[in-house]
């Protein structure tokens, strides 16, 4: 958009948005009688195909008569470069690269999505989704971003035992509402990840081991297709789309609602044991050994953290080397006691937090950070590991790394290995026979991250810096800058590229939920888009993105880069 285009169309959407009201217009959320898609725009039904828009050409401007339009068919807010508010919608948890878009339009509901993608055919504009941000890796610099955190609406069928999301709904809200029955979402390890995104991915929660990918459980997607069409698509009413959905589903629509199944999960025995740097490789080797004992119903990962040595630290934390065992077990404290003895036999602890817990406390086992900051990370999916591979990661990614990193392990297999969900409709999260997810994170300094550690208290910078590694709140200000320093950045992809090659004989692929960063951008992307699934399932992706989304609408994702090599864009972290 030229900038002699800002004020007139800004002036316009806004007196348009203060002077209308949509007839029938109420809050967005669930249990109205027009559902959650409004006036113009129902889920939970297939509508008939919307006209056809005009195919999409190079990103042009919008005339103040389209955005004038346009704000009239939504009920959530329309925004351009300039308004009030723009910023802070465009800003989510990922603060080293934040979307710069033409127009945003916070939909409120499904039929704020369907005017916003008809908006954007129509325009020729490509189109980002953004809900929290933790997942941020491919920023729209101009086009359209559909920002969903007000669709918030949650709904429980405790008899069903399921759950109804809409798209800018987080795992916290779906835990706490779940709990009063005695049931549990597959959720990830922070209660601020969207549900959406996470799911798309696969999904690698607090129970993995015991109930599988959150991709799993998924009943139905209501998607908004890059025609501007309304699907409801289950496995039974299209079996190849809701497949491709779970586990490669970014690009393909936009997805307004979710519904999923829920486990009888009330109560844990989990949290951490840590340990001291100087016990660090006795903890390594024996954590490896002790995952080839346990029973499925127990979900670890291992990550390893040099703390800075800054005063804002507490005491017990201050540049150390530290080693972090998290655990989630399903079965009887009395139980988790037996079976996490060999760990305890290392040594003496920093701490140990092994405790019984209500599941709606499962966050505090990670305690990741809650505060938005720059990162970037990547990722490795392994068949096996030895002791002397990953301590040469750990050497390299430790306290004498040229950049501070964030290294975790995770334990996978049980039921993430078996194919299927609660209806046998296997979805297509890639490489499930993996063993271990090796996950390498690093925060980004000139991106807004570390710039503010002096005034950051204790607690909060070891969330931040200590706790760092989503498994999976949007930024209220203008950014110093526009995406990490260069430099910083090569620094990160250096340091990620020489430990991952540590582990290169047992690698098999990547996860689509641990891509951070701008991945579609490196020399390399059409690789990492290619390592998320096999060949075939890479290829049958690209098919599938081929048909629905021909014009790559839906582009902004690190596997757009499989442009590269003529495939379609199928892929990564869109929503987060």
């Amino acid at each position: 958009m030229e900038s002699n285009d800002r004020t007139p169309r800004t002036r316009q959407s806004r007196h348009t948005r203060h002077t209308r009201q949509a007839p029938g217009a109420r809050p967005g959320g669930l249990g109205g009688p027009d559902g959650p898609g409004g006036p113009g725009g129902r889920t939970g039904v297939t509508t008939a195909p919307a006209t056809p828009a005009t195919p999409t050409t190079p990103n042009t401007p919008a005339t103040p008569a389209a955005l004038a339009e346009l704000v009239r068919q939504t009920r959530g807010p329309v925004l351009v470069p300039g308004d009030a508010g723009y910023d802070a919608e465009r800003s989510g948890f990922q603060l080293a690269y934040r979307h710069r878009p033409d127009v945003i339009v916070g939909a409120e509901c499904a039929g704020d999505v369907v005017a916003a993608v008809r908006f954007a055919r129509a325009q020729g504009l490509p189109v980002a989704v953004q809900a929290t941000g933790h997942g941020l890796s491919a920023a729209t610099d101009g086009g359209l971003l559909i920002s969903t955190r007000r669709m918030s609406g949650v709904r429980v069928d405790a008899a069903a035992r399921t759950a109804r999301a809409e798209a800018g709904v987080v795992w916290g809200q779906v835990v706490e509402a779940a709990a009063p029955y005695g049931l549990a979402p597959l959720n990830g390890s922070s209660p601020g990840v969207g549900v959406i995104s996470y799911t798309l991915g696969g999904g690698v929660g607090v129970l993995a081991r015991t109930y599988g990918f959150a991709a799993d459980q998924v009943r139905s997607v209501d998607l908004v297709t890059a025609d501007a069409r309304q699907l409801h698509v289950t496995a039974d009413s299209d079996p190849e789309l809701f497949r491709a959905l779970l586990g490669g589903g970014h690009g393909l629509g936009v997805v307004t609602a979710m519904e999923f199944g829920l486990v009888p999960v009330a109560r844990l025995y989990g949290g951490q044991l840590v340990f001291g740097g100087e016990r660090i490789d006795e903890a390594l080797a024996a954590y490896l050994r002790w995952t080839g004992t346990v029973p499925d119903e127990l979900t670890s990962s291992l990550a390893l953290i040099a703390y800075p040595d800054l005063p804002q630290l507490p005491e017990p934390l201050r540049g150390r080397y530290l080693a972090q065992i998290r655990i989630a077990y399903t079965g009887s404290a009395e139980e988790g006691e037996r079976l996490v003895a060999p760990l305890r036999a290392v040594g003496p602890r920093v701490s140990d937090e092994l405790r019984e817990m209500p599941y709606a406390d499962s966050h505090t086992i990670h305690r990741d950070p809650s505060d938005p900051h720059a990162y970037d990370g990547d990722n490795a999916l392994l068949s096996g590991l030895d002791a002397a591979a990953l301590l040469r990661v750990a050497a390299l990614t430790g306290p004498d790394a040229p950049t501070m990193c964030v290294l975790q392990l995770n334990h996978l297999g049980g039921a993430m290995a078996k194919r299927g969900g609660p209806e046998g409709a296997a979805g297509s999260v890639g490489h499930r026979d993996a063993r271990f997810a090796l996950r390498l994170l690093s925060p980004l300094p000139g991106a807004e991250a570390g710039e503010d550690l002096g005034a950051e208290t204790g607690d909060d910078l070891g969330a931040r810096m200590g706790d760092g590694l989503d498994t999976d709140g949007p930024g209220s200000g203008e950014a110093s800058a526009e995406g990490p320093d260069a430099a910083a950045l090569a620094t990160v992809r250096a340091l990620h590229a020489e430990a991952l090659a540590a582990v290169a004989p047992w690698r098999i692929g990547r996860s689509v939920n641990f891509l951070f960063g701008s991945h579609g951008e490196r020399p390399d992307a059409a690789e990492v888009a290619r390592s998320v699934h096999d060949a075939d399932e890479h290829r049958r992706l690209a098919g599938l993105k081929a048909h629905h989304d021909p014009e790559n609408v839906f582009r902004f994702h690190p596997s757009g880069a499989a442009a590269a090599d003529r495939s379609p864009a199928v892929g990564t972290a869109v929503h987060g």
